[in-house]
């Protein structure tokens, strides 16, 4: 019953807001701006369930990356980033990064959505997760990200972590200061050395990627979380009326269309 109450309220709060610096999780705003889709709605558009659900849902139709329909128009589905770089372009890859949070709802009602859509992308694009830090807890759980990131266990514990905060409410997330140690035991849980998690989140290399983090969402003009940016260059906006997060992957989809063909691709 608790995990099904727990679903609707996600639900709610996905519909109702973006998580923004210094928002209160149980206080959304009564306008949700054009990052934040009605929860509801992306359901019903692309099968897929609440933050939590997917492991007793069927599994989601599969993904079409079709850039098909009218060209994303700039003001209305995007801005362009003034001199915005991806975040790390090491590979030459056309890069999606995804600004993001675990203590958010709307974070954790867009990632079943998003999830399937990251790993059915073509072989020319990666995804990148940029932690949002907006201080308090959600600068704890950006060194946790970068932490597991660090030892190689972030992929297979970010759909659990959201679930410990959002679906279990074990952890307080946006709704108090779990601290490092509550985190920790939480990764403990999940078969991680909790001595090698709190070295690496401690260590040079995470505090590296942190402050790293922290400048490329500003210079990226990003406001709240989830943000989506396709290769540093367009920040995916949406009208916030009636864009939807199927929309918001749609217009992901054009813009990594647009950018395949201006380096001569197809």
């Amino acid at each position: 019953m608790r995990t099904i109450r727990s679903l609707a309220a996600l639900a709610i709060v996905a519909a109702l807001s973006a998580c923004k610096p210094g928002a209160d999780a149980a206080a959304p705003a009564a306008n949700a701006p054009a990052t934040s889709a009605p929860a509801t709605e992306a359901t019903a558009n692309n099968g897929s369930a609440p933050a939590g659900a997917t492991s007793n849902q069927p599994p989601a139709p599969p993904v079409s990356h079709e850039a098909t329909g009218p060209a994303p128009v700039e003001g209305k589905d995007y801005e362009v980033v003034a001199n915005g770089q991806p975040f790390d372009s090491g590979d030459g890859k056309i890069e999606v990064e995804e600004v993001f949070n675990y203590v958010c709802p709307a974070c954790a009602a867009f990632e079943p959505q998003f999830a399937p859509w990251a790993k059915s992308l073509p072989s020319d694009v990666r995804v990148v997760h940029v932690p949002a830090l907006f201080g308090r807890m959600w600068d704890d759980y950006a060194r946790a990200y970068y932490a597991t990131e660090a030892l190689g266990v972030a992929e297979r514990t970010h759909q659990a972590l959201y679930d410990e905060i959002h679906i279990k409410q074990a952890l307080k997330g946006e709704r108090g200061n779990d601290g490092m140690d509550a985190i920790a035991a939480f990764y403990g849980r999940q078969g991680v050395d909790v001595a090698q998690f709190k070295s690496a989140a401690s260590s040079f290399a995470v505090e590296s990627k942190l402050a790293k983090a922290k400048q490329y969402a500003q210079a990226e003009g990003v406001g709240g979380t989830p943000t989506l940016i396709i290769d540093g260059k367009y920040r995916i906006t949406g009208d916030p009326n009636t864009t939807t997060r199927a929309d918001q992957l749609k217009i992901a989809d054009k813009l990594i269309a647009r950018e395949r063909a201006a380096r001569g691709g197809h």
